[in-house]
């Protein structure tokens, strides 16, 4: 039994595209159903861009009660696999949507596509093709010049059958012939220049092992695969565009059950990304990257590794809205829309990256309080807890100067400053090794200023800090941007050669509140001043590894000013 898709997400604000399911509907169109699909062929993870593609796909049927089919188009068996199958599911449902029992394979509907095959062969609307794929190139003509006829255009109907059904038999090697549609070689669209139906390919399926040995083009499965789903909006991106008149022809030729209209929508492009299958591949072959899910990496995997949320993705996707034209998104808008979410959802922490000890010198030695912390400012219901405190503390090493410039609010020799939520500090001295290195600092506290006390002083700094004695320790992994410039792949520039070399900082020995050291993989902080936090499936039980997932603050914005780029918000 069907059952309408689940969309998580607010309602979209009105486009092109609602627009016209809106008439669509208003007119009777469809008999009045809405029915999309989420279409990915199964060569890769899912990246930010599919993220657009199943918001709308899902999102449009759920908003007009309709119904979307996630459908694997896997026609092309060497470059497929059960590990992307599974982990397209796994980032669909991570969104927030659900296919229920609408799951299918362009492979479901293979013995129907080569039985329209032959019939298009019989109509006079196919021919077998010996030209090889560079012949076939050739003949195709330019943009600026037509086709030309292949020698074996004309070739009977009869024979044309029985090479192809010695093709699905197995009878000859990859290459030797292909099925063209015969359309018109004089066309000013490049797609329709004869172009392949089918090609032999001796190549095991996941799904269908060895028993075809022919397998469809992408052009040609599609558009019956919608059809015979009776999909009546295929919603797809810019560059299928030209390839709008096969999608027709193919479907006015074969006389499926039902008449998709294929719509289509600028796809996502993010600057400082690169949103290619195969690039992304290469990162990983070349271990560039961890892997698919290296939070550096576009892909949904990666992202949600690195701390993004399902809410956050799905609000980005709204608020870049559906183009009729390509553009470029800032991934500052990305960031932006992960830190407003995880700034009313992520819990607040104290944790020091480059620790550096302090010794409150007047403070009782063996003495231990508690001072209140606030779980969540955004939110009251997130409480409090309570922190350790007690002589020796760790501090940043960046939030002391010995000599500092003006305007510098935080620690100093004879300067005070706030502890985050405790008292106020004084250093009274510095402690260095033999080699002139800053190893330690003594300090005084006022034990009459504790933060939330009605008499207490104010000074002008305030940084966090960590118990010593109470800290656990932790790896941090500061992840930036993968790539250096804003168009990675501009030209004919190769984009792994603007591989930003800082993109990664491993730092061990962090001190984190003892609370964090056994958070499971998944959670996400807030670790005051510094940013936001993921803990990775990395860590282990009292060794946590914590991915930065956005800083607070856009630093990338002040470093493209200074270098005269344009940075829209």
């Amino acid at each position: 039994m069907d059952h309408p898709a689940d969309a998580p997400a607010a309602p979209s604000a009105a486009d092109f595209i609602r627009e016209i399911i809106t008439e669509d509907l208003r007119t009777g169109k469809h008999n009045g159903r809405v029915h999309t699909r989420f279409p990915p062929e199964p060569n890769g993870y899912l990246h930010v861009g599919h993220a657009k593609s199943i918001c709308l796909n899902f999102g449009v049927a759920a908003e007009f009660a309709g119904l979307c089919n996630l459908r694997y188009d896997d026609t092309n068996p060497t470059k497929e696999d059960v590990e992307y199958v599974e982990s397209i599911e796994e980032d669909v449902r991570w969104l927030g949507f659900d296919w229920g029992d609408r799951k299918f394979y362009a492979s479901d509907y293979f013995e129907r596509l080569y039985q329209y095959a032959e019939q298009l062969v019989r109509d006079g609307k196919a021919y077998v093709d010996d030209l090889s794929a560079d012949q076939i190139r050739t003949y195709r003509g330019t943009l600026t010049e037509p086709g030309r006829n292949s020698p074996y255009r004309d070739r009977p109907v009869e024979e044309s059958l029985d090479l192809f059904r010695r093709m699905r038999a197995g009878e000859f090697p990859d290459g030797t012939y292909v099925l063209r549609a015969k359309i018109d070689m004089a066309s000013p669209n490049i797609n329709m220049r004869d172009p392949t139906l089918y090609r032999i390919r001796h190549a095991a399926h996941h799904r269908t092992g060895d028993a075809w040995c022919i397998y469809p083009t992408y052009d040609y499965a599609h558009p019956i695969s919608d059809a015979l789903e009776g999909i009546t909006h295929s919603l797809c991106t810019l560059e299928f565009e030209d390839h709008r008149p096969l999608y027709d022809w193919v479907i006015e030729h074969t006389h499926p059950p039902y008449r998709p209209r294929q719509i289509e929508f600028a796809r996502l492009n993010l600057n400082y990304t690169v949103m290619s299958k195969r690039k992304l591949l290469q990162l990983v072959e070349q271990r560039l990257v961890s892997g698919w899910d290296d939070p550096r990496m576009p892909t949904l995997a990666g992202i949600r590794r690195r701390g993004f949320t399902p809410e956050a993705v799905r609000d980005f996707c709204t608020r870049i809205g559906m183009a009729k034209k390509e553009n470029v998104v800032d991934v500052a808008l990305l960031e932006h829309t992960v830190r407003e979410d995880l700034n009313r959802r992520a819990l607040r922490a104290l944790a020091v990256l480059r620790p550096l000890k302090v010794v409150i010198e007047n403070y009782p030695e063996g003495r231990e309080e508690h001072v209140e912390a606030t779980n969540n400012p955004e939110d009251a219901a997130a409480g409090t807890r309570r922190l350790p405190f007690s002589r020796e503390l760790v501090i940043e090493r960046d939030d002391f100067m010995e000599q500092p410039p003006k305007k510098f609010f935080r620690l100093a020799p004879g300067a005070e400053v706030r502890l985050r939520y405790g008292y106020i500090l004084k250093c009274e001295r510095v402690i260095k090794d033999g080699s002139g290195a800053i190893t330690e600092l003594r300090c005084t506290y006022d034990p009459e200023s504790l933060s939330g006390q009605t008499a207490a002083r104010r000074v002008k700094g305030t940084i966090h800090w960590v118990s010593a004695r109470h800290a656990r320790d932790a790896e941090v992994r500061l992840y930036d941007r993968l790539f250096q410039s804003p168009d990675p792949g501009e030209g004919d520039r190769d984009p792994i050669t603007d591989i930003n070399p800082r993109s990664l900082e491993r730092l061990t020995g962090c001190k984190i509140e003892p609370g964090l050291a056994d958070a499971p993989a998944g959670t996400r902080f807030q670790f005051e001043r510094l940013g936001y936090f993921c803990v990775d499936p990395d860590s282990r039980p009292g060794a946590p590894v914590f991915n930065r997932t956005v800083t607070l603050k856009d630093t990338w914005a002040k470093i493209a000013g200074r270098q005269g780029e344009k940075v829209e918000k």
